[in-house]
């Protein structure tokens, strides 16, 4: 969206100029800031709300950095749909839908808005409360590891065409869940947070693979790293894919914190599933296989084969998990 003076939400020294908006809600939040919505909103210090919340990122007349959370769920979702869209819309919240005016940034931005100095943190004399700032994603860990599941869920075809079949294959030809790292493989700081957008300020969402103009060296020699001993890995299993498929189990018994599982549209009638857990992250369609990031392994992405139990396993975390209003 381009920033103009009209994105001013106010008029006179208690202007902001909107940057851009996200959605905070059990079904949809920036994963950066959490593995459920709980955790998400803990970051900001807001307490869950049923409903959720619009976070509105903007800059005062000054310059400092504000994160307005308001309660008007409906009117953010609109705004970021106008302008995913190309089209202009006004996001002028009412004040009395204003939850909190939170100093700082929690997601990254690369805007700007015209004719004020520039981003800063707010004098402490003015801000109420701890500064925002955005996850340290520079290096793998739990933000990074979810913003490649976001990219996985986002680029499912570019990901998914990567996989051979027989990897999945045991010597008696029963179908695993394989443990061969994809090619394409995720990158210590090459994540680019779709949460706080960088390049159009529209509030999407993650980024984690390899950037179209890098070398493909590193993809081939991922895959040469990846076939060898590829058959003996995928006939005892992978400890990690076991334990986040035991765990992600569990939560059918025992529901998790709102927001771990999440489904959302997929073609063909499918769904995508997105659950996350303590140092995992899993991505699957409800009728194909399923993608394993681990904070235990940086940068691998493990495939899944469906076996006789993942899609049973599928098809129970489908009907529990929270879905777009």
């Amino acid at each position: 969206m381009a920033v103009t003076d009209e994105d001013a939400v106010a008029a006179a020294d208690d202007a902001l100029y909107v940057l851009t908006a996200v959605l905070l809600t059990p079904a949809k939040f920036p994963s950066v800031l959490g593995d459920d919505y709980p955790e998400a909103c803990a970051a900001l210090g807001l307490a869950p709300l049923a409903d959720g919340y619009g976070l509105v990122l903007g800059q005062d007349g000054d310059g400092a950095r504000w994160t307005v959370a308001i309660d008007d769920v409906s009117l953010v979702a609109v705004a970021i749909a106008s302008w995913d869209c190309g089209m202009e819309y006004d996001l002028s919240p009412d004040e009395r839908s204003v939850v909190a005016a939170l100093p700082g940034w929690p997601l990254a931005l690369a805007v700007a808005a015209p004719g004020v100095p520039a981003p800063h943190d707010p004098d402490p004399e003015v801000a109420e409360g701890p500064r925002l700032t955005p996850p340290d994603t520079s290096t793998w860990g739990s933000a990074q590891r979810r913003l490649g599941a976001d990219e996985i869920a986002l680029q499912w075809a570019m990901w998914r065409e990567q996989i051979d079949e027989s990897a999945f294959a045991s010597p008696n030809g029963e179908s695993t869940g394989g443990a061969k790292p994809v090619a394409g493989n995720v990158s210590d700081g090459e994540a680019a947070d779709r949460d706080a957008p960088e390049e159009k300020a529209t509030g999407d969402e993650g980024s984690a693979q390899q950037g179209p103009g890098e070398k493909a060296a590193g993809d081939q020699a991922a895959a040469a790293k990846a076939s060898g001993g590829a058959e003996k890995v995928a006939r005892k299993g992978h400890k990690g894919i076991r334990r986040v498929l035991a765990e992600a189990r569990a939560y059918v018994d025992s529901p998790p914190p709102l927001g771990r599982v999440r489904s959302s549209f997929a073609p063909g009638g499918a769904r995508t599933l997105r659950a996350d857990g303590p140092g995992w992250s899993l991505v699957a369609r409800t009728d194909d296989i399923a993608f394993v990031l681990l904070d235990d392994e940086p940068g691998e992405v493990l495939p899944v084969g469906r076996g006789p139990e993942l899609p049973g396993l599928l098809e129970a975390l489908d009907k529990m998990a929270v879905r777009p209003s």
